[in-house]
């Protein structure tokens, strides 16, 4: 979608380089003072001052090439979880029986709501023992108290005070990794209690791996304090 009086040679290069990955390149004039960019998937979208120049807008979009072409992989990501765990949260609404997850994998039973937050708590139950016997000692940080609750915005959360740590109920639908980097994220709390850039190190010190567990959940509606 592109006005006609904003065909030049340098967009119709733009609008090959990002076809080039699918990205759709849409262009609005509106009554904006500045150029305003929104990458979303499989599209670019731009609105531009009414009186802007082609020329000017060329150059504009063209500086933005590089940075669509690097972050459209994240968005599509970032849209498909979100996808999935609409479709998770549709199942994890309804009364009626529907296929549960456990660990990332399918299994072969149905479970009602209620149903499947009582086989997630016990499994969640059954596996948090080890793994914080597992990764308090690497953390160099110990939990005093360890509970579970059904959170719809949270993953993970920490009492530093209490040294108390909270783990999602729904956890166990995914990849036993992402629970895994939860208790490492929440126990690196008790070092830092906030996401400052030493706790970050203090995370990849722990689990250099984090990055692909932490991209796994994010954009699911739960996320981490």
């Amino acid at each position: 979608m592109m006005p006609q009086d904003f065909a030049t040679p340098l967009l119709e290069s733009v609008i090959q380089r990002l076809a080039t990955v699918g990205i759709e390149l849409q262009v609005t004039k509106k009554r904006v003072k500045n150029i305003n960019f929104r990458l979303k998937p499989y599209a670019l979208t731009v609105s531009v001052p009414m009186s802007i120049s082609a020329a000017q807008m060329a150059q504009a979009i063209e500086k933005r090439v590089a940075w669509s072409l690097d972050n459209h992989p994240q968005v599509l990501a970032q849209y498909k979880r979100r996808q999935e765990y609409g479709q998770l949260a549709a199942t994890n609404s309804s009364t009626t029986p529907a296929p549960v997850m456990l660990w990332s994998k399918a299994q072969s039973f149905t479970l009602n709501n209620d149903e499947k937050i009582a086989y997630y708590r016990q499994q969640l139950s059954d596996v948090t023992p080890a793994l914080f016997d597992k990764w308090q000692p690497i953390v160099g940080a110990y939990a005093h108290d360890v509970r579970i609750k059904k959170m719809h915005t949270r993953w993970g959360s920490c009492n530093t005070g209490a040294r108390r740590i909270w783990l999602s109920v729904y956890l166990p639908a995914y990849p036993i990794e992402c629970t895994e980097y939860v208790i490492v994220h929440e126990l690196c709390h008790l070092h830092h209690a906030n996401h400052s850039r030493a706790f970050w190190q203090t995370v990849a010190t722990a689990m250099p791996d984090y990055q692909q567990w932490h991209d796994r959940l994010a954009g699911k509606s739960g996320q981490l304090d």
